[in-house]
């Protein structure tokens, strides 16, 4: 069978028509086959020292075309700290869910490490890419799964989820933590719906008006982290708060009245900034819930600054726990509450959402 980056190798040479992403081995400039020699991934069958192969999964649309920019302009450095150890292999991608595709296949194929180089959006399409199906892909040979890591390399209009870990917005120093490679398991969110289909974060989920503001703001990406205010403004014109049937855990259900956001949260921040869910972390193996009710537009103006700084969980009508599961539902049966999970619109409700302890070994 003829690998992705074969194929996407022959695209470069023109022998088929349809638009892919360019794979290939930066410091040699020359097409990957990570399949030749899968012992040297595992480093259990080589004489030699074994080379890492690292798939850097690009888009070349991030932050108005800012992200590709950064990306060349890094690629010396990164030939030249990575280069000696490492098989360095880049992925431009195409458009909507094709970094899913990229990674997955590189899974398959045997690669030490997927790196995504952007924003938050990159970030959840990579992290995707490791789930099929409900289950963790594997290589072909299937050996122990999540032997491959997740890297982030934040380039992109947002970068919150780098934020948790209190990484800079610095990708030197992002290659030099690959460079160490050191790893460990964080957890991800799963969400499900009634359709019976799984979509899987990193981040943070969140719903209605949060998850609104987030679907408007695509619409102004061009404008920055300015896009999450613009996003929020549009948002606002006609919100009305709901009533939403939630039930914790597994538990009782319960009305929760006049919901204005609902933000379920494995990283602290979202939005550019904002520290919506503090108490989160995505290695403790519980995700933290945090209910807005009966907020009013200005209510966001007086509050903010306790938004960004994490401070509103003292707030009136603000409250938090830890949970495993959470299960909401629109009492008014309109179908028209959103959600979405690392910025990408999902949707509406009904959704279920589950914590997955330990589920992809990062790259920190």
């Amino acid at each position: 069978m003829v690998s992705i980056y074969q194929y996407q190798y022959q695209i470069a040479l023109g022998r088929v028509e349809m638009a892919k992403p360019s794979v290939f081995r930066a410091e040699q400039l020359m097409p990957l086959d990570l399949s030749t020699d899968r012992s040297i991934y595992r480093g259990g069958h080589s004489s030699t020292s074994p080379r890492r192969d690292i798939v850097f999964v690009v888009n070349p649309r991030g932050a108005n075309g800012r992200t590709v920019k950064e990306w060349k302009k890094l690629l010396p450095y990164l030939r030249s700290r990575l280069g000696r150890d490492c098989n360095i292999c880049e992925s431009l991608t195409s458009g909507p869910s094709h970094a899913i595709d990229i990674t997955r296949e590189a899974i398959r194929e045997g690669a030490d490490a997927v790196i995504a180089v952007g924003g938050d959006g990159t970030l959840h399409e990579v992290v995707n890419g490791f789930f099929w199906d409900g289950k963790s892909v594997a290589n072909h040979e299937g050996e122990v799964t999540h032997s491959t890591a997740l890297g982030l390399i934040p380039l992109g209009t947002g970068s919150d989820f780098a934020r948790t870990f209190g990484w800079k917005n610095d990708p030197h120093e992002a290659i030099e933590r690959i460079a160490r490679g050191l790893r460990s398991r964080v957890d991800v969110g799963v969400i499900s719906g009634e359709s019976g289909e799984l979509h899987y974060f990193i981040n943070v989920a969140d719903i209605h008006l949060s998850a609104k503001a987030g679907y408007y703001a695509t619409r102004y990406k061009r404008f920055g982290n300015l896009c999450y205010v613009l996003g929020a403004l549009q948002a606002f014109m006609g919100h009305r708060n709901e009533d939403l049937r939630i039930r914790i855990n597994g538990g009782e259900w319960k009305v929760y009245s006049q919901v204005t956001a609902l933000c379920i949260g494995n990283g602290k921040y979202f939005g550019g900034g904002m520290k919506i869910t503090p108490n989160a972390d995505p290695c403790s193996g519980n995700l933290e819930v945090v209910i807005l009710e009966d907020f009013k537009w200005y209510d966001f103006i007086l509050k903010l600054h306790k938004l960004y700084k994490g401070t509103h969980l003292s707030v009136k009508n603000v409250s938090s726990r830890s949970v495993h599961s959470i299960e909401v539902e629109d009492l008014s049966g309109s179908g028209s509450i959103y959600i979405q999970s690392d910025g990408e619109h999902l949707g509406f409700l009904p959704r279920k959402v589950c914590i997955l302890p330990a589920a992809i070994e990062m790259i920190c």
